[in-house]
């Protein structure tokens, strides 16, 4: 079986000693899938693990990646803007990418001149210009979005942000009249600031550049063919900041068939929305207090993970397991 999946990916079958990266689209239920494939020697023989690239149009759009309410309106303010930088933070598999790749479909006009850097290039999307990074022949994020700056672009989309010098970059960029999309691997919006000025990054250049910060996370959707309500526990309140209220129901899945007996089916993104104001940007620019950041930043409109993990759980979207998974991956 793993010799089939190497050949579908284009690897050498005949390698069993080193790890090897493959790739492969194949159709389902007429939908276009991109599988990323990679292989590891283990010292029971080789472990495959599959990444599934859905091409759906409706999972890269606002709605498909779960955005909502003020979040929404939150993300459109963010995406219209004309310059500055815009960060989307959380772990490995938070699902960064697709609304990087969101964004970018928004931004997608004829008259806008957008061009990505990406590592690998995951979606090809007709109307923009994406640059594949090959760091072994010298192409990194940084030497290429310095040449990219000579291409006279209105949009950059940094597929990630490595380092002080592509962040710096990133950020004069921004000051100068683009609008710089990236990613960073930090654990919440306001532990990015700190992380900026770790790599190197002045606390000006942070405070005039960044525009907003967008932190995520995802958590697997109740099956809706065996859902069912239930009186939830007192620990089940608690891990959502709520007094018990009796007479309110929760929802999980059972297990059926169409969930392969796990309950859930599907997976959706819960959102922590940042947008830079005046005081959040003189907190940065002066003290780099961070519970004085954390006090400007929780503005009217300031919306946190564990509300909107509540939020789902209330509507009966996902369980209050999974938020509390969730939540508890924020606090650590």
């Amino acid at each position: 079986m793993i010799s089939r999946i190497k050949i579908i990916g284009g690897m050498n079958i005949a390698e069993r000693r080193i790890p090897q990266d493959g790739r492969a689209n194949v159709r389902i239920k007429s939908q276009d899938v991109d599988l990323r494939i990679s292989t590891l020697p283990t010292i029971y023989g080789e472990k495959v693990v599959i990444r599934l690239l859905n091409k759906s149009v409706d999972l890269l759009s606002r709605e498909g990646i779960g955005l909502t309410g003020q979040d929404l309106d939150k993300y459109s303010r963010l995406v219209s803007g004309h310059s500055g930088v815009v960060l989307i933070v959380g772990p490995t598999g938070s699902g960064k990418s697709s609304t990087m790749y969101t964004m970018i479909g928004d931004l997608n006009r004829e008259s806008v001149n957008l061009v990505t850097l990406e590592d690998p290039v995951e979606y090809n999307i007709s109307g923009i210009n994406q640059v594949q990074i090959n760091e072994k022949v010298g192409m990194t994020f940084a030497n290429g979005l310095r040449s990219v700056l000579r291409q006279d672009p209105d949009i950059i989309a940094v597929g990630e942000i490595r380092d002080g010098e592509t962040a710096e970059i990133a950020m004069r960029a921004a000051i100068t009249g683009h609008l710089v999309l990236s990613t960073i691997h930090t654990n919440d919006a306001i532990t990015t600031i700190d992380r900026l000025k770790d790599i190197g990054v002045a606390p000006y250049l942070i405070a005039s550049a960044l525009n907003g910060i967008i932190s995520q996370r995802l958590v697997r959707r109740i099956c809706p063919n065996c859902k069912a309500a239930y009186e939830p526990t007192e620990e089940d309140f608690e891990i959502l900041g709520m007094k018990p209220e009796p007479g309110r129901m929760f929802y999980k899945g059972k297990g059926c068939p169409h969930c392969f007996d796990t309950g859930y089916r599907g997976r959706t993104g819960v959102f922590e929305i940042l947008v830079m104001n005046r005081e959040t940007r003189r907190c940065i620019a002066q003290t780099g207090d961070k519970a004085r950041l954390i006090r400007a930043a929780a503005g009217p409109d300031y919306v946190s993970m564990r509300d909107n993990c509540r939020r789902l759980v209330l509507e009966g979207v996902t369980t209050a397991e999974e938020a509390r998974r969730t939540i508890n991956s924020m606090e650590e």
